[in-house]
């Protein structure tokens, strides 16, 4: 925000160097980037009247001129002003002077005619902006004449760039600068103006039913009126601050809002009454597919997310965004209805972003606003059309509001801001709070409650206060100490868990990742999310393509990898990721601790670099890896999943539960991220792992194990982990290990079926088993097995 200084001593005297003020508003947080002078190089301008005026003799489109400047002696000058005239008062270049640009001014002939210095303009004087409104310029007639214009005008200005954090919305203002200026030098003393009430009491020419509030985020809405109006120019001083905080003059009407919004800040829009559709005015949500042309001319489709201002349901503005083309204040303006209002910052940054409309208004309420400004920001803008010699104000306004309004109040303990602050000095912080205009409401000396004004929406908490105590009476005083500490530091058992997975993952050649929790909802479409249209939606989300929370971490993985593609990477990829996840279900959302993983072989296919292929089976064996390390057995079942391939897709099991599952990519999916060969992608959720019990590693056998192979026929769609389980639950306590070492399907094994072989290790831990023994255990287990219906070969 660029804030004018001459503006700012109207509000505080001030009590110390700008650079001190500069340097200390920067250490305690609102950073000047910038500190400039946009006219010093301005020089010697001076207020003259024109008292003569003629056509120059030879000189086409030239006139002499003889100016007042009060003195004796009339300087003769010389210009091609076409609209200057006798009487008219100007700001003059006398010779010696200097303009904006570095041009230095003499005396000059034209044909005869020796030229003392020039009449300036805007552009000459550093104020480009004010040429569009004001051509030449044309001064009042009790413009004092022959003193410095450039001081009369305000050109003799200095401007601080501040960067306003996006939590303090209260400094975004003339006023807000000067309220914490002097909350940093109390020795700057406040001396703000008062703001007077409209005089006329008459009933609107106009009259209007009222407002309706239709969505929450309007929390205060208020009208005023003027008639009579009159566009033209608004004073040219005016003019110079608005140029010199960034914004461009453009009819007195407009310039009023502006100049109020600037000073107070407090957005406000001015309506041309008559060409409004009706006699009422409400804030709705936008219908879905409702299109409003808005003041720049062009015209969006809106959402039911937007906020719109609506008179007989037709749609005039787009709420603390910008107004409508359909109720622009123009040259045949004779009523104006200005609003006032206080929107919700999340629905006002949402439509200003993916509508791309940057406005003030929009910056300023997207960072939040007083709720409790509008109606002295409005009597403000009213007292100045009315000054300005625009319009007829009338007194009385219109005013809705949801819900209640008033000052939050926050705890502050002793205790709390020592172990913060390391100083418990509760006299001293309630003076600092004062100073800000936080005043105790409740409470003792140690344990007390404050009040905080509604401008300052960024203090909720007690470490908020602190923070403002901190900062205000400044970090440098804090007194370094060594921290005691209690105990020693200790993993807790999710941080062991997740050390644990990292390490196993990385051993199988994983590197890890780290997306963000926020992805595009065509992400979801990409990967046929069945549960999309249930997932949490950002509120308030940076980007149109960061506006879903993830209910899986694959979006994040694949779009790392297929970005890494497109981008020329042609070598193999493993990649793997720790991560919450926010997964939808029962109308609500669940956040979830979840691994994730992702292989792909690469693109190099030439004999010298192509890596080995990456398969089912190898990732299969890596998400085992990582259970194995928690002691956990998993199984996996054949599964379907919209974005998995046919036969290549499984769900994992723990204890019978799912808890992941394991993919290869589908082809049509993976060709539209540039990937021409097979991705395999595994997530698990973390939590159950917890309480797998601890692995417990017993010394070497020293006696040998016996050998059994077993084969049968298996139908084909029974997966080999639910054999070995079979297996086990006939074997007795001498089984030790089951192998499955073959499949065969083709000749001689029926259709629907296939063969398996596996190999069993039968052992004792205290003597080496004899034939008999393992003979006799060898044959329950073909028994069970062949009670369970498997067929032996």
């Amino acid at each position: 925000m660029l804030l004018s200084i001459n503006w700012l001593k109207d509000f505080i005297t001030l009590g110390a160097p700008l650079e001190e003020i500069a340097e200390k508003l920067t250490v305690t947080g609102t950073e000047i980037e910038s500190v400039a002078r946009p006219c010093a190089a301005v020089k010697g301008v001076r207020i003259a009247k024109i008292v003569e005026c003629s056509q120059h003799p030879t000189k086409s489109g030239l006139k002499v001129t003889r100016l007042d400047v009060g003195e004796k002696e009339y300087p003769l000058c010389v210009t091609a002003a076409p609209n200057v005239k006798v009487g008219d008062v100007i700001p003059w270049f006398a010779p010696g002077s200097s303009t904006a640009g570095g041009m230095e001014l003499e005396y000059r002939d034209f044909d005869g005619f020796n030229s003392a210095g020039m009449m300036a303009s805007a552009k000459e004087l550093g104020v480009p902006d004010l040429t569009d409104v004001y051509g030449i310029l044309i001064l009042p007639q009790d413009a004092p004449l022959g003193a410095d214009a450039g001081a009369w005008l305000g050109l003799d200005d200095t401007v601080f760039d501040m960067s306003v954090t996006p939590n303090r919305g209260d400094l975004l203002s003339v006023l807000g600068a000067a309220l914490e200026i002097h909350a940093l030098f109390p020795q700057c003393d406040l001396h703000v103006p008062a703001v007077p009430k409209p005089g006329y009491d008459g009933e609107w020419t106009l009259p209007f039913e009222g407002i309706t509030l239709e969505s929450e985020g309007c929390r205060a809405y208020r009208l005023g009126m003027a008639d009579s109006v009159r566009i033209a120019p608004a004073p040219l001083q005016a003019g110079v601050r608005l140029c010199m905080s960034g914004m461009r003059p453009i009819n007195n009407i407009v310039d009023a809002t502006n100049y109020a919004m600037l000073a107070l800040g407090q957005p406000l829009h001015a309506f041309d009454a008559a060409s409004l559709p009706g006699r009422n005015i409400g804030v709705r949500a936008a219908r879905d597919g409702e299109e409003l042309v808005t003041l720049d001319g062009k015209t969006h489709k809106l959402l039911p997310s937007d906020l719109v201002i609506s008179s007989s349901g037709i749609g005039v503005a787009l709420a603390g965004v910008m107004g409508g083309l359909n109720s622009e204040i123009t040259d045949k303006t004779e009523h104006v209805l200005l609003e006032s209002a206080n929107f919700a910052a999340p629905f006002v940054s949402k439509t200003s972003r993916r509508l791309g409309i940057p406005s003030e208004a929009s910056f300023r309420y997207s960072r939040g606003v007083d709720p409790l400004l509008t109606e002295t920001a409005m009597n403000y803008a009213l007292h100045l059309m009315e000054r300005w010699g625009g319009v007829r104000a009338f007194s009385r306004s219109l005013y809705a509001q949801n819900g209640e309004i008033r000052p939050a109040r926050v705890p502050l303990t002793a205790g709390k801001m020592k172990k913060i602050l390391v100083w418990d000095d509760m006299n001293g912080a309630e003076a600092i709070l004062k100073r800000l205009g936080i005043e105790r409401a409740a409470g003792g000396r140690d344990n007390a409650e404050y009040e905080v004004p509604t401008r300052r929406c960024d203090i909720a908490i007690e470490e908020d206060l602190i923070e403002e105590v901190g900062r205000i009476r400044g970090y440098d005083a804090i007194e370094p100490t060594i921290p005691v500490l209690h105990r020693a530091g200790a993993l807790s058992p999710a941080m062991r868990l997740q050390r644990l997975l990292r390490s196993v993952a990385i051993g199988r050649g994983y590197t890890e990742a780290v997306t963000l929790s926020f992805i595009s909802p065509e992400s979801l479409t990409l990967l046929r999310y069945p549960e999309a249209g249930q997932c949490k939606v950002v509120a308030n989300p940076i980007s149109a393509d960061m506006s879903v929370m993830r209910p899986s971490l694959l979006p994040g993985l694949l779009d790392g990898v297929g970005k890494a593609v497109r981008g020329g990477w042609r070598d193999p990829v493993r990649v793997f990721e720790f991560g919450r996840v926010f997964v939808p279900g029962n109308g609500a959302v669940k956040e979830v601790e979840r691994i994730g993983g992702v292989a792909f072989s690469g693109k190099e296919k030439r004999a010298l670099y192509a890596s080995s292929k990456e398969d089912f089976m190898l990732v299969k064996g890596d998400v085992e890896a990582l259970a194995q390390s928690c002691n956990a057995a998993l199984t996996f079942r054949r599964a379907q999943r919209a974005d998995g391939h046919a036969g290549q897709t499984a769900e994992i099991l723990f204890d019978g539960k799912t808890v992941g599952y394991l993919m290869c990519l589908k082809p049509d999916i993976a060709a539209q991220l540039d990937l021409d060969t097979p991705l395999y992608a595994f997530e698990l959720d973390v939590e159950p792992f917890m309480d797998a019990p601890l692995p417990r590693y017993a010394k070497n056998n020293a006696y040998p194990p016996v050998y059994r192979d077993i084969s049968m026929l298996v139908a084909k769609d029974v997966p080999a982990d639910k054999v070995i389980a079979d297996i086990r639950e006939a074997a007795g306590s001498l089984l030790s290990t089951v192998r499955l070492f073959d499949v065969y399907e083709g000749q001689g094994v029926p259709e629907g079926f296939r063969s398996m072989a596996f190999s069993m290790a039968y052992r004792l831990g205290e003597r080496t088993l004899k034939d008999a023994e393992v003979e006799e255990e060898h044959n329950g287990v073909r028994s069970g097995l062949e009670q369970k219906g498997y067929k032996l070969r």
